[in-house]
């Protein structure tokens, strides 16, 4: 353990403190889905939400590495990102229904026929499934032939997204305009009008397809700027692209504002139905956690 923990923190450049949060609070959370899977819940679909710059990726991947390597659990480790709609297909969209939409984030920007289809299939336990993936330096989605490929039925599957789980908002809270893109570029509602009948519509059915749910809560929406710029630091450390588009300070603080509103929804009205809930600090330490049913 202490071995796959301290090879795992340096294939992922992390500090030395995620040994202590991942001992604390990823291995119970680990064991407890490899409970629910001997008891049967064969493959076990986990759905993981959290904000940009949570952490979840990092907790999923920790999560797959520690099941793989100490049990043999056969995981699926998706990403909602990995799901994103081509440059070409947000572009059309963007000229059909509003111009926000040319841009990545909120549900509508998600190939959701390929995530139907895909989560579908594994659940159906069946083997050769392809994963497809998406390069955020570049914005578009990967070629084919970089796209996993699943040879074997799942044991556990995990997917995480910052709005994975996240259900519609009242029609009457859309009205008023939570920061300046929605003031200057959204005045009629129809972007984000939109972006909540996708959530009626494509997202809310497939959440049914979940066993169970977990959550890396940020203290408040304020936290997401200075994680989002660590992350897009990172990106730009290990990205080989010259002609890639990492994003600057200030175009990561106008980028945010997309996931703003939903992001803000999310936290108040997701905790309480998580089953396994991680309150996080502004330094991203797990300060409590909360288990539910």
């Amino acid at each position: 353990m202490d071995k796959m923990l301290s090879e795992f923190i340096a294939k992922h450049q992390l500090s030395d403190a995620f040994q202590e949060t991942a001992s604390q609070f990823y291995v119970p959370l680990a064991n407890t889905l490899l409970e629910r899977i001997h008891c049967g819940e064969s493959p076990l679909f986990v759905g993981i939400n959290g904000c940009q710059g949570s952490g979840k990726s990092t907790m999923c991947a920790f999560i797959a590495e520690y099941l793989v390597q100490n049990f043999n659990v056969n995981v699926v480790n998706l990403s909602l990102d990995d799901f994103y709609l081509s440059k070409q297909s947000r572009n059309k969209l963007a000229e059909k229904i509003h111009p926000l939409l040319a841009t990545r984030g909120v549900p509508g920007t998600h190939d959701i026929d390929l995530l139907s289809r895909t989560l579908l299939a594994l659940k159906q336990g069946n083997s050769g499934v392809q994963i497809p993936a998406f390069d955020k330096a570049i914005d578009d989605v990967k070629y084919v032939t970089q796209w996993k490929y699943v040879k074997d039925q799942p044991d556990l599957v995990l997917l995480e997204g910052w709005c994975w789980g996240v259900m519609r908002q009242e029609s009457t809270a859309l009205t008023p305009a939570i920061n300046r893109l929605e003031q200057t570029n959204d005045e009629q509602c129809v972007w984000r009008t939109y972006v909540n009948q996708q959530l009626v519509e494509n997202y809310q059915p497939l959440y049914q397809l979940f066993d169970y749910w977990v959550m890396l809560a940020a203290p408040s929406f304020n936290a997401v700027f200075q994680w989002r710029l660590e992350q897009e630091n990172k990106l730009a450390e290990n990205s080989e692209d010259t002609n890639n588009q990492i994003m600057s300070s200030e175009q990561i603080r106008q980028f945010i504002q997309y996931f703003q509103r939903l992001t803000e929804h999310g936290l108040v009205t997701l905790p309480q139905q998580m089953n396994y809930l991680l309150l996080l600090d502004y330094d991203r330490q797990v300060k409590q956690v909360v288990i539910g049913d």
